[in-house]
């Protein structure tokens, strides 16, 4: 394979921003890193700004970007956000969402998104009839990311049930194959392929009964594919798992196998302290959806006592309220300023950790999300001249990405070595404000 050199005028190395970087890049991957050039070399593809691994969405609902602004009229909970979400989910067709898809994730790559986790229940046809080919919806899902330019790991999830073994309702047909083991029957037929991962989820405890739990979670473990779980995202979840088991959603997790270092707890907001050792002690991971979670009215979820008890953080845009992993990460620090009134809880350092290393290695990528020699060659240049980002001196480049930089200000982003978005434009997509607009536009009743 011919070797493309980078030159990066600033490069985030894990620990701290080194100036004059080169990165030989070959079959897809960092062949070497070299430091201490000031200039480019001849033939050197020249990217100026910071340059950061790829960031790592770790949970995704690709249908919900059809969702923003829409939700934000009125007031409500999350019960009847859910209501909505559920109208649009009804109107989808395999090509109607690769093309929403295909949007969305053109979005992320302008995000400087180079890795999905895309959450994915809705499986079947309207009243809930299988397609010709059982998985026509993960499978428009993976083409719509790989047109998009960035991998995927599809966390096809079981969703059985609309409330501890209550049937599920009229909606959410949609999204149940009726058993865990016709879900792993089904499941098994999707193929892993180059920039794609298959993995699987638990939607929640309330939606697969607790006897069904260990055939996920053995299904995920005898492939070694990550495994990923909504864990405790609302108070009445809870307290309809204690009233149902005896057990927080937790602990019944834990009795079933659930629980390990691929497994990753989406949110873990409300959380007993047992409960964060349980999830600390297996290395169980967190991944936080902070502009989510607050547009939700969720609460704010315990991070810091989770990484602390061995919980290894990542991020994930969720909803899609906004796509801007920078945000999640400086929303994670921000929000438990807040609740604290003490501020540095996570350096600049740890939180782009969260949102590359951690988070590639939750969707089943731990050769991805560092610059050096033998990881994927899949990164990202955050513009240091931009309105937000211009003034501090380059060494704060990692304060100023995380603290001040949006996704407005990535220039560059990189996958397996290849241009997906170059000088702030998507290579494959054109106009993907447009390409939103009309894929959102074609799902209006």
């Amino acid at each position: 394979m011919p070797l493309t050199t980078y030159w990066l005028e600033h490069a985030w190395l894990d620990t701290h921003v080194e100036p004059g970087v080169t990165m030989e890049v070959s079959d897809g991957r960092i062949a070497a890193v070299r430091t201490g050039v000031d200039t480019p070399p001849p033939g050197a593809v020249a990217l100026r700004g910071l340059t950061i691994p790829g960031l790592a969405n770790t949970h995704s609902h690709a249908f919900h970007r059809a969702l923003r602004g829409t939700v934000q009229v009125g007031s409500g909970t999350f019960w009847t956000w859910r209501e909505v979400m559920y109208t649009v989910a009804q109107r989808l067709t395999p090509d109607s969402y690769f093309a929403l898809a295909r949007a969305v994730y053109a979005e992320m790559a302008l995000a400087g998104i180079t890795s999905v986790g895309e959450f994915h229940y809705l499986h079947h046809g309207p009243g809930g009839t299988p397609y010709a080919d059982p998985n026509a919806m993960g499978e428009a899902l993976i083409a719509a990311a790989t047109d998009a330019g960035i991998r995927i790991t599809l966390l096809d999830t079981a969703y059985l049930s609309s409330g501890f073994g209550a049937a599920p309702e009229q909606h959410q047909l949609r999204f149940t194959d009726g058993t865990a083991d016709a879900w792993a029957e089904r499941v098994s037929a999707l193929r892993e392929r180059d920039g794609v991962r298959i993995g699987a989820a638990i939607h929640s405890v309330r939606a697969v009964p607790a006897d069904q739990l260990a055939t996920v979670a053995r299904w995920a473990q005898d492939r070694e594919a990550p495994l990923h779980v909504h864990l405790s995202e609302q108070t009445a979840e809870n307290d309809a798992c204690l009233a149902a088991h005896g057990l927080t959603p937790t602990q019944l997790l834990a009795e079933h196998g659930v629980l390990g270092p691929r497994t990753t707890g989406v949110h873990n907001t409300h959380l007993t302290d047992a409960d964060i050792a349980l999830i600390g002690s297996s290395s169980t991971g967190t991944c936080m959806c902070p502009t989510t979670e607050r547009d939700l009215a969720d609460g704010i979820g315990p991070a810091v006592a989770l990484q602390r008890a061995g919980s290894p953080l990542s991020l994930g845009s969720d909803s899609h309220a906004v796509i801007d992993l920078l945000e999640e990460a400086r929303a994670m620090e921000l929000n438990e300023r807040l609740r604290t009134r003490t501020r540095g809880h996570w350096t600049a350092a740890a939180l782009l950790r969260a949102a590359t290393a951690d988070g590639h290695a939750a969707l089943g990528r731990p050769d991805a999300g560092t610059l050096e020699t033998g990881a994927l060659a899949d990164f990202t240049t955050i513009a240091l001249d931009s309105v937000r980002t211009a003034g501090p001196v380059p060494r704060l480049a990692a304060e100023t990405a995380v603290f001040a930089a949006s996704a407005a200000d990535v220039r560059h982003t990189v996958v397996a070595g290849r241009h997906v978005v170059r000088d702030g434009a998507h290579h494959s997509v054109p106009d993907v404000a447009g390409a939103l607009a009309d894929s959102i536009a074609a799902l209006r009743g």
